[in-house]
């Protein structure tokens, strides 16, 4: 009976043992699988913050010609008087402007006192000849679109006009 005794012994105090190799083994298993999900997830998440910016990125750098056009029409027309050798003409303008997205067009409906104030600058110097021929009216719209940019180009911090539309012109 007393060898049964220290058979017992023996075998209860290998058991402590076993179990302790056996929680360390599982043990350190669980922490490496932690540590390996924890990193697949740092990359993969890191890497969506990543492309999500880039995206955005591309979202605000977005070319002007893919963004919606928008139509600003001069609240009135441009009356202005062109003198000629023979006599004076009056001349009258309809003017849209042609902007890219929502924001310009909130920008140019805001600044439309300085705008007209630049077109009817522009207008005050053109000359009856040139007037008269289409090219002529075309070197006009060319000068009202750079005037028109270079006037807001201060106070907003970018070329917000795309182009300048004659869309009514008489001459007398």
């Amino acid at each position: 009976m007393a060898e049964e005794d220290s058979l017992e012994l023996e075998e209860t105090a290998e058991e402590p043992q076993k179990s302790k190799k056996r929680l360390f083994i599982f043990g350190g298993i669980g922490l490496a699988l932690i540590l390996v999900i924890g990193g697949l997830l740092w990359f993969f998440l890191s890497g969506d913050e990543t492309a999500t910016t880039a995206d955005e990125a591309v979202v605000q750098e977005e070319p002007a010609e893919k963004k919606e056009a928008f139509y600003v029409a001069m609240p009135r027309p441009f009356l202005f008087n062109v003198p000629d050798a023979k006599r004076s003409r009056l001349v009258e303008i309809k003017v849209q402007l042609m902007v890219r997205g929502s924001d310009d067009n909130v920008l140019t409906k805001k600044h439309i006192p300085l705008i007209e104030d630049a077109l009817l600058t522009t207008f005050s110097g053109a000359e009856v000849q040139k007037l008269s021929t289409q090219a002529g009216k075309d070197e006009l719209r060319q000068r009202a679109l750079l005037n028109v940019q270079n006037t807001l180009q201060p106070v907003t911090g970018r070329t917000v006009v795309e182009k300048v539309l004659f869309t009514g012109f008489v001459m007398q």
